[in-house]
């Protein structure tokens, strides 16, 4: 028995990371995967491959830049279109960098405010008709860093506090129908940007850690999982994923 057999997925970002370990376990689970790129054309095709390899056409590409609104309801509307329905939304796709208070730019706020809040209304207000339609759900991956801001992180962890407020709010508002929860990973991938935490800073968070190592994408991904196909009860709420560390941190 599959417990995703039939249902349509969306997944935004995930063509790596997070998001691709998502794909690969929704799918395995009988999902259809819609993959939402911006850039990362390459990898979103080779994973759209692997998928359709595996079960003919249950995989299918959408490229988006979410920064831009217009081509969000757009976003929407192909993935329906690309298999007649959607059952699920992954608002995974997020933009990660330091901004130092007393620096920060507009750039900068629309960026990070755009990918890890604006983004996901818009696409959830979207998506919202059709996820009635099939008594969906939402799954937001928020951060640790929503509830306890990263020092010079401060628009990021600003950003990820709204989403924690959307999940919540969203929940209430298309409840019955749709359920609407949240992923809050901690130490699960080092950010892309190394600089950002040197060894010395890594070993401190691991130490921090009360499972004392670092998670992976697919910790993330079966709570995804979990939340979409095995939690009929559960809609608003925030689901830590980080090894323990928000006791101690």
């Amino acid at each position: 028995m599959l417990p995703l057999a039939d249902k349509v997925v969306l997944i935004t970002g995930s063509a790596r990371r997070v998001g691709a370990a998502a794909a690969r376990l929704l799918h395995g689970a009988g999902a259809r995967i819609v993959l939402h790129y911006r850039h990362a054309a390459r990898e979103a095709a080779s994973l759209s491959d692997e998928l359709n390899a595996a079960r003919a056409e249950s995989a299918a590409l959408v490229q988006a830049d979410l920064l831009q609104l217009e081509r969000i309801e757009q976003l929407a509307k192909d993935s329906v279109a690309a298999f007649g329905r959607l059952d699920g939304l992954i608002n995974n796709a997020s933009s990660f960098f330091a901004t130092p208070f007393g620096s920060v730019t507009m750039g900068q706020w629309d960026d990070l405010v755009g990918s890890n809040l604006r983004a996901p209304f818009f696409l959830s207000q979207a998506a919202a008709p059709h996820l009635r339609a099939s008594r969906g759900a939402i799954v937001n991956i928020s951060d640790i860093h929503a509830e306890r801001p990263l020092k010079e992180h401060l628009v990021y962890s600003v950003a990820k506090a709204g989403l924690n407020g959307l999940t919540r709010a969203l929940a209430l508002e298309l409840a019955p129908e749709v359920r609407v929860n949240g992923i809050a990973p901690g130490p699960v991938l080092w950010p892309e940007d190394q600089g950002v935490f040197v060894e010395a800073e890594r070993d401190r968070i691991v130490a921090q850690t009360l499972l004392g190592h670092v998670g992976s994408p697919e910790d993330i991904a079966r709570t995804i999982l979990f939340l979409m196909a095995d939690a009929p009860y559960v809609t608003g709420q925030i689901i830590s994923v980080d090894g323990g560390r928000c006791v101690t941190l």
